[in-house]
């Protein structure tokens, strides 16, 4: 340990070797020379990335029907943070979170789309160079010698410009490049580019973006899966669905089954959070959950288990209670790769419980679809939301229809969302209104 400490030293110059001292001292250098191989080799990295689909959707998170026995298993050897959420219910500013470790409106993607949509390819390209302003883990990882791949959804153009070493998603926009083009490919038609990397990579720490489309729209799942879930009673959309999450499952089978046939699992960080929820439904008009799912600020939205497994690092359990959320997923990463997160950063290590403990509150927020202004979030800005135990305060900003008002739920008892409290807890609106404005304050037009 010393020994490593000391080559750690040597290799810095003097004003790297004090900026570590002042924000980590002695195990933050120690970290550094393991990232630099000058020990026990770091962790690879493999983050599992699902596309709407509810919290509940997994049978570890206690579906009746729907059956995950990849990620069920996944989950019995993983610390599972079950009260998870992601800070917008929108897939590309989500995304944007995982790579930067920042909020949307810090990081500048608050919307899928400039405005005018995706054909205004002067403003993707802005939004492009915003993104990349913000330091991405993959960056970081590829400074302490790891290689990566990019597979799946990708919304900010070439796979480079995430700071990927390699990848599929080329985003060019006149060749489908918008949220993923070959990339997308990934898990609907098999995993060969990823084992092909794999194959590639014995020699150096890898991190592994697997972020495929599934169980996202188009609903086409193989025929022997869609036979389980049909159903006289149940209708062929919620089949399809169904089958889809089944499918997803059964990558991540593949994919952690490559993990264990090269003998790299237990030196290896697995990470599985889904970027924004998703309620199937039924018939030609949406439920009243579907309305609440994807693009909202409610738990139908917002909501996604976090899974955690580094064997022999990370002590299995099932943690109910805790409120935790994607935004600390990079600094989790990071500090697990003996890094040190930016400033810029405000999530917490989720392997680090104390820390976990004293945090009072998460926060998120909700946007159009279509960004209003590059350069002004509030302009797209819908709502913004905190959670404090039990309790969750939203301060709606637009449309108009719902402009200034505040909702509150209970959502341990009330997880659906359906009885308003606000009027009752005075105390409790006027607490988390504070925080939401001390954590994000807006000018005096909102």
């Amino acid at each position: 340990m010393i020994e490593r400490y000391d080559r750690a030293v040597r290799g810095m110059r003097r004003r790297e070797f004090l900026r570590l001292a002042g924000i980590g001292g002695l195990a933050a250098l120690v970290g550094r020379a393991g990232a630099a191989g000058g020990g026990t080799r770091p962790p690879n990295v493999v983050l599992i990335i699902s596309d709407d689909q509810a919290w509940s959707d997994h049978g570890f998170m206690g579906h009746p029907t729907i059956r995950t026995p990849h990620l069920d298993r996944l989950a019995s050897q993983s610390l599972v943070l079950t009260r998870a959420y992601v800070p917008t219910a929108l897939c590309r500013p989500s995304l944007a979170t995982l790579s930067t470790g920042r909020y949307p409106h810090r990081h500048g993607i608050v919307g899928n789309d400039p405005a005018g949509g995706s054909r205004n390819l002067v403003g993707r390209a802005k939004m492009i160079e915003r993104f990349k302003k913000s330091p991405s883990l993959a960056a970081m990882l590829a400074k302490a010698g790891y290689v990566s791949f990019q597979s799946g959804k990708w919304w900010e153009g070439h796979h480079r410009n995430g700071g990927f070493t390699d990848g599929m998603t080329h985003g060019d926009p006149k060749r489908g490049g918008r949220h993923g083009d070959a990339g997308l490919a990934i898990g609907r038609k098999g995993l060969k580019p990823i084992v092909d990397f794999l194959d590639r990579t014995q020699a150096k720490p890898f991190f592994l973006w697997y972020a495929p489309f599934l169980p996202h729209a188009p609903h086409t799942p193989p025929k022997r899966l869609l036979a389980k879930y049909t159903s006289d009673d149940r209708p062929v959309k919620i089949a399809r669905y169904y089958a889809m999450c089944e499918w997803f499952d059964e990558t991540c089978g593949q994919l952690l089954a490559e993990l264990d046939q090269r003998k790299l699992a237990d030196n290896t960080l697995v990470v599985y959070v889904c970027d924004n929820g998703w309620v199937q439904w039924s018939d030609k008009r949406p439920s009243f959950d579907a309305l609440r799912s994807k693009r909202t600020p409610y738990e139908a939205g917002v909501r996604t288990p976090i899974l955690l497994r580094w064997p022999g690092k990370i002590k299995p359990r099932r943690d109910e209670k805790t409120p935790a959320s994607s935004i600390d997923i990079v600094p989790t990463i990071l500090r697990a790769c003996g890094l040190e997160p930016t400033a810029e950063m405000p999530g917490v290590n989720l392997l680090d419980a104390p820390a976990l403990a004293r945090r009072e509150a998460i926060f998120g927020e909700a946007f159009a679809h279509d960004v209003a202004d590059l350069d002004d979030p509030t302009r797209s800005l819908h709502a913004r939301w905190c959670i404090e135990g039990k309790w969750k305060l939203l301060i709606h900003h637009g449309p108009e229809t719902r402009k200034g008002k505040i909702e509150l739920f209970d959502v341990l008892a009330d997880p659906h969302e359906k009885t308003d409290l606000a009027s009752k807890h005075a105390d409790v609106v006027g607490r988390l209104s504070k925080r939401i404005n001390n954590w994000w304050p807006l000018g005096p037009s909102r």
